[in-house]
């Protein structure tokens, strides 16, 4: 049917119309973020309307929805003086009543915030800090449009105050992938570019959801496949958006639809090591590996040759789930391919064994030496733009700007450019920054941006750890239900403004490692709102006023050139001034004819045996889902990609045959974390598994499990499932 009608599918143009009526008081404002900034939605990457992949307009919905943010008026700080009335609002109505547009403090006890001055609140933040072991002293970001030059000031100013302590949110999505590619590769980035999706024979999704996240690589993905590529997507649920794709910049695909991926394999939750695993098995028996590339350019492999020889194909069934036949599918579509790409998202991180799970990727893609060349590579995604460069800039507690292990020499080689010598002792992450709060080791917790009760496990437990913390900083544009939290002391609202709005403009650094400027875009400025990295500084100046010139920056450009002295990579960064600007660190691809920046030159295959995912009799294994939204910012109850409401429960049609249940019907599910309601969906999912949407689920996902190396939440976990009047008798039990 012409445009998809009568199927579920997102309508585009229809979905653009409200747009435009939702920015409708600040139209030209709005024309000029679109026209010439940087997207702040996924890292993919534009300079205005155009990117670097393709020809033609570069413009998704997921920047469209997030332009009123930028757009909108301020809040009527009124609001604020009782918050009994909006503690129980959701997000999205939270973010509808406005920008923050000036400081406000709450006190202990206290109904409501009241407006402050910024010298008064800057006088409350610092008089805590000196008063306090700097190690009692936590920063956390997320993604929400911060650029570089934010990421790169946060992370000074706490160090400058004496403390390792600082993450941000891309750890909690991508840590594993970072740590894998370190160890196997030698870098912690995209060996590719998006170019190389065009022209590849073999396009490989594991674990993640493009059309939803990242809806534009729907059209590189079509381009990929009108010059002969074919498309496996390896993921629990065969996800309609990967099916079929109406790409609305495509005449044709916007009439009648695109089918875009060639194969589906449908495996278990956590069974990624195992069905990996097993196609390289075949591709060891079939002689299809790449010889000389392993005997030259890698290291081990005859230790990951022997695991896979003691895994009998009945073991890797078992973990994969799936026969054999599905595992050597998938090894025959590698082997036939002259050139592949590997992309993966949070379906592979997030999981106590995310680490293994990115290894066995690159495993895969090295046997054939799918890296370091044209048109191959093994690809992080990421959902949300500016993240790749938190890390490199020295946004973790960790590492050091430019990804030195934080210890005696590295620091005193930043005292050298810094004049001042950062702490030594690594620091601790936000899961970690959490559980001190909750033991009373915190005093000082300082969010730009950020809402851990929506995004980490067991929200229960993270509001009682937000309560204890003496004094709570929120540095942010929008209300979020985190800032109504009781104070322990006090909490305070810092108003910040865009990216857009940043004095002397910003970089981004997208997924494939291209550093873009963004100007900063006339029009209006809310109340006494600040430029984030300004705030930052200024908290900073204020608690050591005698050593302000060690961190002052007199405006954004000179901190692009300090990020140039301290990050090498990076150089070229300072020469950013205006819209277009644009540098790739590494070049179109890394480890460039096999070039491997590890110590001993190498690439480095790992051993691996695929993690125990035992399901008891009348349990499923659970993973979190993303629907219409953006991080943990839902945008609309219903998903046009799959039909589906947030209260929905994906469950595989042999499942809900097994237990009589139907689409709609109530259930309950249970987990050693909580319990949550809701409906059916019988869905296209590998039985034993359900899925629900995240946030919402996180009340099933138990705190402490975490991937030991990269120590980020297992966003899994095994429920039982109470149908119709038994979901009744299970609760009031």
């Amino acid at each position: 049917m012409p445009n998809g009608a009568g199927e579920i599918k997102p309508n585009h143009y229809r979905d653009m119309l409200k747009v435009v009526w939702r920015n409708r008081d600040q139209l030209p404002f709005a024309w000029r973020i679109l026209r010439d900034g940087v997207c702040d939605g996924c890292a993919l990457g534009t300079t205005g309307l155009r990117d670097f992949t393709m020809e033609g307009i570069h413009l998704c919905m997921t920047r469209l929805n997030l332009l009123r943010l930028n757009t909108m008026a301020e809040l009527d700080v009124s609001c604020l003086e009782n918050i009994d009335g909006l503690s129980g609002l959701s997000g999205s109505e939270l973010r509808e009543l406005g920008r923050l547009p000036y400081p406000m403090m709450r006190k202990r006890g206290e109904p409501g915030f009241r407006r402050v001055g910024w010298e008064e609140a800057y006088g409350v933040i610092s008089d805590r800090i000196r008063s306090i072991d700097p190690r009692r002293l936590g920063f956390y970001l997320t993604s929400r449009g911060i650029t570089n030059e934010v990421y790169y000031v946060a992370q000074k100013v706490a160090r400058f105050l004496g403390t390792n302590n600082i993450d941000y949110s891309a750890r909690i999505c991508h840590a594993p992938s970072t740590i894998a590619l370190k160890q196997s590769l030698g870098v912690a980035a995209s060996t590719c570019s998006y170019k190389d999706w065009l022209e590849t024979d073999l396009l490989v999704f594991v674990g993640s959801n493009t059309p939803n996240s990242q809806p534009v690589t729907t059209k590189y993905i079509y381009m990929a496949r009108q010059r002969g590529a074919r498309v496996a997507v390896i993921n629990p649920h065969r996800e309609p958006g990967l099916q079929r794709y109406w790409v609305p910049s495509v005449f044709e695909s916007a009439m009648f639809g695109t089918k875009l991926a060639d194969d589906f394999f449908s495996i278990h939750t956590g069974g990624d090591v195992a069905f990996l695993n097993g196609a390289l098995k075949h591709l060891i028996e079939i002689n299809a590996i790449d010889e000389k590339f392993i005997r030259e350019k890698g290291r081990k492999f005859k230790e990951l040759k022997g695991a896979l020889a003691d895994q009998s194909w009945a073991f890797l069934e078992k973990h994969a789930g799936v026969p054999r036949g599905e595992m050597q599918r998938f090894g025959d579509m590698c082997a036939s391919a002259r050139s592949a790409v590997f992309v993966w998202s949070m379906g592979v991180t997030q999981h106590v064994f995310g680490v293994e799970n990115v290894q066995a990727i690159i495993n895969l893609a090295l046997s054939r030496g799918f890296v370091g060349r044209e048109n191959c590579g093994v690809m992080p995604i990421r959902g949300h733009s500016g993240v790749q460069g938190g890390a490199e800039v020295g946004c973790v507690p960790t590492n050091f700007p430019g990804g030195a292990a934080i210890g005696e020499d590295s620091a005193g080689a930043l005292a050298e450019i810094w004049d001042f010598m950062p702490p030594v002792d690594a620091g601790l992450s936000a899961v970690e920054m959490v559980e001190a709060s909750h033991s009373g080791e915190m005093d000082v917790l300082y969010f730009a941006g950020g809402n851990f009760l929506e995004t980490l496990p067991e929200p229960d437990f993270v509001r009682e750890a937000l309560e204890r913390i003496p004094l709570r900083v929120h540095q942010d544009i929008v209300l979020n239900s985190a800032m109504f939290t009781e104070a322990g002391e006090a909490v305070l609202l810092l108003p910040a403004r865009t990216r857009y709005e940043q004095r002397g403009g910003g970089c981004e650094t997208t997924t494939e490692r291209r550093i873009i400027f963004s100007p900063e875009i006339p029009g209006r400025r809310i109340g006494e709102s600040k430029a984030e990295w300004e705030i930052l500084m200024e908290v900073a100046e204020r608690v050591y006023a005698s050593r302000k010139e060690e961190i002052h920056f007199r405006d954004a450009a000179a901190i692009r050139e300090e990020i140039a002295r301290v990050v090498p990579a990076y150089d070229g960064i300072q020469h950013l001034k205006k819209k277009g600007d644009a540098l790739q660190w590494g070049g179109a691809r890394l480890c460039e004819s096999g070039q491997f920046p590890t110590p001993d030159g190498r690439a480095h295959f790992k051993a691996l045996r695929p993690p125990a995912a035992e399901i008891p009799d009348g349990w499923f294994f659970l993973s979190t889902r993303r629907g219409k939204q953006f991080n943990s910012m839902v945008l609309e109850e219903y998903d046009s990609l799959t039909g589906a409401l947030r209260d929905e429960v994906f469950l595989s049609r042999e499942d809900a045959g097994r237990i009589g249940l139907g689409d709609g019907a109530p259930v309950l599910l249970k987990s050693e974390a909580g319990e949550l309601r809701g409906r059916v969906k019988v869905m296209p999912i590998r039985p034993g598994n359900v899925q629900v949407h995240w946030p919402e689920g996180n009340i099933l996902i138990k705190r402490g499990h975490r991937d030991p190396r990269s120590g980020i939440p297992d966003y899994n976990a095994l429920v039982q499932l109470f149908p119709g009047k038994d979901a009744e008798k299970e609760a009031m039990a």
